[in-house]
């Protein structure tokens, strides 16, 4: 046995050949992965990849250049995988780099949006929803100017909700000139207007409500009209001499606004005058007796308003006297 085990190998190493050259190279994850990649770089289909994706872009261009930071990389239970790729991650692109889809995208507006007045003004449509205070006056008085411009024989519709030259507490905010000016600019227009009340038409709003063109003078059923008094603005310390110049200047006012809407209306200065002694309200149906309106626009409305009985019946049939003078 012992000598078996000292006898000489079958095989020899020859001599051309060193010991270190049979040593088989060490084979690494890495190596083996670009060796598969290499031989079977043909045979691998590549995943169509969005080149306006920024995730997809940047771990491509990661993977050609270093794949091994995608191979030997930690495992982070915190983060998901390959956002730390990114100096600032971002789960979502931006949307200027989303691509819509063309039934998306198809019927949505090429710029942005105007405002809203802008895109009222386009329908023709004037919107008074203040005070009138010289802000208001000035918008108005342009757009209905523009309009009359831009088509002479298109209507203008001129929609209404407005307490006036005052609050709805009573206190004044205008001067009556502010209505005057609207009201001056209307009748000077080419157009016809047609007027439309969607709340409160109080004072010289109510003026302008009645200012319209015959036949085109609407309101919603629940809106409210009301005619009253010019005021007085807040005095102060003024001296007394100034208080008596414009208590008569609220007085020509007064007399202005009462023949003007006698005119609309059809009704005799001493009827406007004498309803106007206090705040004098309509709702729907008593504007459209008065003559503030032609119309009340709710559909069916006709029969409906018909037989609703009028607030002075009412006031009889539950018992309730009304003093003279209210």
């Amino acid at each position: 046995m012992s000598s078996f085990l000292h006898a000489p190998m079958a095989y020899s190493i020859p001599p051309s050949v060193s010991s270190q050259s049979v040593r088989r190279p060490k084979t690494t994850k890495l190596s083996c992965c670009r060796a598969f990649v290499a031989q079977n770089a043909a045979k691998l289909p590549i995943p169509p990849i969005n080149p306006k994706d920024p995730f997809l872009s940047k771990l491509a261009s990661v993977v050609a250049s270093s794949p091994e930071t995608i191979l030997n990389r930690p495992v982070n239970p915190d983060t998901p995988p390959y956002l730390d790729l990114f100096d600032s991650p971002k789960l979502m692109a931006t949307p200027a780099q989303v691509e819509r889809s063309v039934s998306y995208n198809e019927h949505r507006p090429k710029s942005p949006p105007p405002d809203l007045p802008s895109l009222l003004l386009h329908g023709r449509i004037v919107y008074i929803g203040m005070p009138l205070v010289p802000a208001v006056t000035e918008l108005v008085v342009a757009e209905v100017m523009y309009l009359q411009w831009m088509d002479p024989k298109q209507p203008i519709y001129l929609y209404i909700n407005s307490t006036g030259t005052t609050r709805d507490d009573g206190e004044t905010v205008g001067m009556e000139t502010e209505g005057f000016a609207i009201y001056d600019a209307l009748m000077q227009l080419q157009n016809e207007v047609h007027t439309v009340a969607v709340g409160a038409a109080v004072g010289q709003a109510c003026l302008l409500l009645s200012a319209g063109t015959k036949g085109h003078r609407f309101m919603m059923p629940h809106a409210k009209a009301m005619i009253q008094q010019p005021r007085v603005p807040s005095s102060g310390l003024m001296p007394a001499s100034d208080v008596l110049i414009r208590a008569k200047e609220a007085i020509t006012n007064r007399d202005a606004l009462v023949e003007l809407l006698a005119k609309h209306t059809g009704n005799s200065v001493e009827t406007v005058a004498n309803v106007m002694r206090r705040p004098f309200y309509m709702d729907a149906n008593r504007a459209k007796e008065f003559g503030v309106i032609d119309k009340i626009l709710w559909r069916g409305q006709e029969k409906v308003m018909a037989e609703v009985a009028a607030p002075e019946v009412w006031d009889k049939n539950a018992g309730i006297k009304v003093m003279d003078g209210f």
